[in-house]
């Protein structure tokens, strides 16, 4: 038992950190989206269910004296993936869709190591019922689900701050390595082991019937859709990180741990009310806007009511498993189910769903399950699980109507959802009429359409905000801008005759909506140039662009992607800056601090540094700029003087690299 056991436990443990890990590595490639972790866990799901397929048929269609040398021959062919580092040719270029990029990539680096880890679980599970037959092997499942979160929970707070990227790599390859010995050795001592448990240890075996794993695949199904769904909600406005994404797959793990270690931990109809109550306030919290910027409630609100509803789903799981003679088969469906869910919320949503309406799509489904499980129970228990799924099924079609509401343009794609609205401020003045370009739930750009209206710059981009007043205080000489996000291009209004302005951004229906339904670009007096793909990469390719400012404006909803404010982004940066230029930030942000970044990263390169607020006493746009230059007598002038602030350096702050970044000490809770 401890062979099998720490077996079970190093190839869970090591499964489950290489998710987060690699996501990380090649986050900033994607342009940081949130796409990249969904895709991910559709590969890990994906790769999850060919190791437990692989693992049904070794142990059910293969001899056991002829299991073990096939195994070790498989973990000694994994050992040349090693060591585990992304290669770089998989960059993407501009315009491609990052999805078969992300999923190619990672089947390269890790696809033959990651099915021998997850096929590990199963089948040792399935060797230790024919070495002990009368002791379950079910408590190793539950102990690799135990390693796994241990894994995930321990990355983020053990793992990443402490390790480069590079370090992480060597240090899994070797854990890996490990692994690989320690497995080998328990497959060769399990070749002399009977065939098969003896059935009169347990019971009847029958095989299960086709609406048994029908019910598998949905329960499995719809915990990982919820799981993904609840993800990308709390990601939208916060940049994807590995603590967003591991703290839910731990809630998710947790669930399986206490279903499958302690089946009695599980009570229906404590659940079931526990379900009712949280699938109305998820969907309560999903339509107020009043709450959809509150972190914490959001946070705490989402986190307990995954937790209840995979309990339901695991739990309803644990009541219908099979004896043990058919537990790979189990698993191979509880894996299809997962593949499902995550395709559904990864691939099928962002091309189906107008907006990110997966998570309430989920509810409906996570009700209605209930209700099929219970409809022939008391009926005041049916006629409950009824009026939720019916208050799920309203939720639903409301924040539809309300998501539309005003719209002129919806388009989603694997890098979020765009829109374009019309409003009016007074409805008898046709002067008055604007669009708005929303990117998630956070305004991206306003323009008025009036003529004499719609040349002016707008919200944070207004002739009194931080970037405003830096390319206001270049004028009378020819200038050349970059730009890192597009937006609406209204800070194409500052272009004069003899200036050129080049913008970045990966996301070609944010350039298709700039070009379309605003009018900066054309409106612009200065040559335009347009470059698609992610702008850290596109500037690595291109020859120093002189810029005599740089602007940082890359949203991605409430967020601007980690890779492009670390020291090395600063430096690709510097190395197309004139002498005298200026980099601007854009750090407007509800949910993160980011002065301490560029404070401290302004310090390791030798930078002159200044917070620029333009505060809004008129209830309009408040704006937050930090610019970095090497000229000090820039931030002198009188314009820029005006509205900067002071800001203190934090000596135990540590500066952002490609290699480290953590967001815990600039969240603002």
């Amino acid at each position: 038992m401890p062979l099998h056991a720490a077996t079970v436990f190093l190839s869970a443990f090591l499964l489950f950190l290489v998710q987060p890990l690699l996501a990380k590595q090649i986050l900033p490639w994607f342009g940081g989206a949130a796409i990249v972790w969904t895709l991910a866990m559709v590969f890990f799901q994906s790769g999850l269910l060919v190791g437990y397929a692989y693992a049904h048929v070794l142990a059910s269609r293969v001899a056991p004296r002829a299991q073990a040398p096939i195994h070790v021959a498989l973990l000694a062919a994994s050992l040349t993936f090693l060591p585990l580092v992304p290669d770089p040719s998989w960059k993407p270029q501009g315009g491609a869709s990052p999805a078969m990029g992300i999923l190619g990539l990672l089947f390269a680096t890790v696809a033959l190591p990651y099915a021998l880890l997850s096929a590990t679980s199963p089948l040792v599970q399935a060797w230790h019922a024919r070495a002990r037959p009368r002791e379950s092997p079910y408590r190793l499942f539950a102990l690799s689900n135990l390693a796994s979160m241990l894994a995930l929970l321990g990355y983020p707070f053990v793992v990443e701050p402490r390790l480069t990227s590079h370090a992480q790599s060597l240090a899994w390859s070797a854990g890996y390595g490990t692994f690989a010995a320690t497995c080998a050795a328990l497959a060769w001592r399990s070749r002399t082991l009977p065939a098969a448990p003896h059935a009169h240890v347990h019971g009847d075996e029958a095989p299960p019937r086709l609406a048994t794993m029908a019910l598998w695949l949905a329960l499995s199904a719809t915990g990982a859709a919820l799981l993904l769904a609840v993800t990308n909600h709390l990601t939208q406005n916060i940049p994807s990180i590995p603590l967003l994404w591991v703290v839910p797959l731990a809630i998710y793990l947790l669930t399986f741990i206490l279903c499958f270690e302690r089946p009695e931990r599980y009570s229906r109809d404590g659940y079931l009310a526990a379900l009712s109550a949280m699938v109305c306030v998820m969907a309560w919290f999903l339509l107020d806007r009043r709450l959809q910027f509150q972190l914490a409630w959001q946070s705490a609100v989402f986190a307990v009511g995954l937790f209840v509803a995979c309990m339901f789903c695991h739990g309803e799981l644990a009541r219908a498993k099979p004896a043990p003679r058919h537990l790979t088969a189990f698993y191979l469906v509880v894996a299809a189910g997962g593949v499902v869910g995550g395709a559904l919320v990864g691939i099928v949503a962002p091309r189906v769903l107008p907006g990110y309406l997966e998570l309430q799509v989920a509810l409906v489904a996570l009700a209605a399950l209930a209700l099929a499980l219970n409809r022939r129970r008391a009926l005041r228990v049916a006629a409950i699980l009824g009026g939720v799924a019916c208050i799920a099924a309203g939720a639903l079609a409301w924040r539809i109507h309300d998501f539309t509401a005003g719209t002129v343009f919806i388009e989603r794609n694997d890098y979020g959802v765009v829109r374009v609205k019309e409003s009016q401020v007074d409805a008898a003045d046709p002067d008055t009429r604007y669009r708005t370009l929303v990117h998630g739930s956070i305004l991206h750009g306003e323009q008025w359409l009036a003529e004499k209206y719609r040349r002016a710059a707008t919200t944070y981009y207004k002739t009194s905000s931080g970037i405003g007043r830096t390319l206001l205080a270049f004028e009378g000489r020819p200038i050349r801008v970059g730009i890192i996000g597009l937006g609406a291009g209204t800070l194409a209004a500052y272009a004069d005759a003899d200036d050129v302005y080049r913008f970045y951004d990966i996301d070609p229906a944010v350039v298709k909506v700039a070009n379309t339904w605003f009018t900066y670009l054309r409106d612009s007096s200065g040559k335009i140039e347009v470059a698609l793909g992610d702008a850290r990469l596109s500037l690595e390719r291109e020859a120093p662009q002189r810029f005599d400012v740089l602007a940082v404006d890359a949203f991605s909803g409430d967020s601007i992607p980690v890779h492009l404010i670390t020291e090395e982004a600063v430096d690709e940066y510097l190395r197309h800056m004139k002498p005298g230029g200026v980099i601007a930030f854009h750090i407007s942000n509800r949910f993160l601090d980011l002065k301490p970044v560029l404070l401290a990263i302004a310090a390791r390169k030798g930078l002159q540094f200044a917070f620029l607020h333009e505060p809004d006493d008129a209830g309009g746009t408040t704006s937050d700029w930090v610019v970095l230059t090497r000229e000090r007598p820039f931030l002198a002038r009188p314009a820029i003087a005006e509205i900067t602030e002071p800001v203190a350096p934090d000596p135990g702050f540590r500066s952002w690299t490609d290699d480290y970044s953590s967001l815990l000490p600039v969240l603002r809770y």
